[in-house]
């Protein structure tokens, strides 16, 4: 064999050598890659996507009961509702359902919802709505507070006697009972039938006082912590079949 072709063979050699290493590496790269991609698939979920709620500010709704020492069926069957479902505390409270009926929270249960009047609207039919839901569940509390108008309200019903209400939608259209020892705590404003002393600024400051009675009477919606309570799950439906 002469040199010249000892050369040859040596470098065909050092060729098939370098070509044999480099299928060996791109396919140790490809093994390190299904490796990862499986290991991303097999990997649990971070934690707060158990929790959504954690990340997602909880919106107070503009009008609201508080209802004492009653289950949530209870509820369900006073308001008549149809087509109930589950509906998480979050999705129930940015209002988007005729009724949501929240899980015990504290001995107490919120509604929240389209449903609820609204003294704006019509002082007399929310007086009768809470009366009768109050005969049916006992202890009934309502508060409405209007992001728009500023106009505010409460009320506190007994097997249904009012035994504390307040309501102003420009004047003071519902004024009943002895003010109570919560409402002078947060220092609400109350003015008389006929009284129209009540500035801007003073229905902004009620305004903005009512989730601090509703947490001195019971609870403010946008202030429960979810993460202590045993279930965020309460029902959504509606009063009539559509």
């Amino acid at each position: 064999m002469s040199q010249h072709d000892l050369i040859t063979l040596l470098l065909l050699g050092m060729n098939g050598l370098a070509l044999g290493i480099g299928f060996m590496v791109l396919g140790w790269m490809l093994a390190v890659q299904r490796r990862n991609r499986l290991a991303q698939l097999r990997a649990p979920a971070p934690a707060q996507s158990f929790f959504p709620f954690q990340s997602v500010p909880v919106r107070r709704p503009e009008v609201w009961l508080a209802i004492r020492a009653v289950s949530p069926e209870a509820v369900k069957t006073a308001l008549g509702l149809h087509r109930a479902e589950p509906c998480s505390w979050v999705d129930g409270l940015a209002g988007n359902h005729e009724f949501f009926i929240s899980p015990r929270v504290h001995g107490w249960v919120i509604v929240t919802g389209r449903g609820l009047p609204n003294p704006t609207d019509d002082v007399d039919a929310t007086f009768l709505f809470l009366a009768a839901l109050s005969r049916q569940l006992g202890h009934v509390q309502y508060f409405y507070a209007s992001r728009l108008l500023h106009h505010h309200g409460w009320a506190r019903l007994d097997d249904g006697c009012v035994t504390r209400a307040y309501a102003w939608t420009g004047e003071t259209v519902w004024s009943q009972g002895v003010e109570t020892i919560p409402e002078i705590e947060v220092d609400v404003r109350l003015f008389g039938y006929g009284e129209h002393a009540a500035t801007i600024w003073d229905a902004e400051t009620n305004f903005k006082k009512v989730p601090g009675l509703a947490a001195r009477w019971s609870l403010d919606p946008a202030g429960v912590k979810l993460t202590g309570l045993p279930s965020t799950t309460g029902i959504a439906g509606r009063t009539a079949f559509l």
